[in-house]
């Protein structure tokens, strides 16, 4: 599953972070067929001002999902 995102601040790729590193499954971010590993913080600065893909296995769970990308979009 995927969903596209704009990361517009530090705090964002903070909060991507901490909410990847707490998850239960793998978490990555894509851009232009590049996956990041969304637990690793330095990475993820670069996409600062960038739109990317939050990316997981199939087989999580939609509702799971759901919820990652609400807590990711709140502001």
């Amino acid at each position: 599953m995927e969903r596209l995102i704009k990361i517009e601040t530090t705090e964002k790729v903070q909060r991507i972070c901490e909410l990847a590193t707490y998850s239960p499954y793998e978490v990555w971010l894509s851009v232009d067929g590049e996956h990041l590993d969304a637990r690793s913080i330095l990475g993820l600065f670069s996409l600062v001002g960038k739109e990317a893909y939050v990316v997981v296995e199939d087989d999580v769970d939609r509702d799971s999902f759901n919820k990652l990308m609400d807590k990711i979009e709140a502001k």
